[in-house]
């Protein structure tokens, strides 16, 4: 019986992860990839419940750091534009660990009348899985110097 439910609870964890919702982050699909991957690798080596349980437990934390590294570079690339792209010039990159591309090109720089903090409109055109996804983003400077998505 112990058997069936870890059978039970690994093929709910992999249909988690086919249908994660597409608001998810990277680092959230990639912790439930790596739960689910955990888990078999934890029931694989040890035979029994605990190992199954830390193996998921391991592979929930690697999968969430791997995953959110993706989403931290486009980040990066992202805040340096807004900190250093030339008005109306187009900056690209693509992702090297999921193939996503972007196109952005930011708008002049202005206050924010409510907080005078520093801001910054971009036109993002992003090509996610064959997919163009074409928006219009403002971000403004945080107390960090850091730029924030409005």
């Amino acid at each position: 019986m112990k058997h069936v439910s870890i059978v039970f609870f690994i093929c709910s964890i992999f249909l988690l992860t086919s249908c994660a919702d597409s608001n998810m982050n990277k680092g959230q699909q990639g912790a439930i990839g790596g739960a689910a991957g955990g888990a078999l690798i934890g029931q694989a080596i040890g035979h029994n419940t605990e190992a199954t349980l830390i193996g998921m437990a391991v592979g929930t934390m690697l999968g969430y750091i791997v995953g959110n590294e993706m989403d931290k570079y486009d980040r990066e690339q992202l805040n340096h534009v807004y900190s250093r792209g030339v008005s109306g010039n187009t900056a690209a990159w693509i992702n090297p660990d999921n193939g996503n591309q972007y196109n952005v090109t930011p708008q002049p720089a202005y206050s924010n009348p409510g907080n005078n903090q520093p801001c910054r409109k971009a036109e993002i055109i992003a090509i996610i899985d064959g997919k163009e996804e074409r928006t219009l983003t403002t971000a403004c400077r945080d107390k960090n110097g850091q730029w924030q998505l409005q």
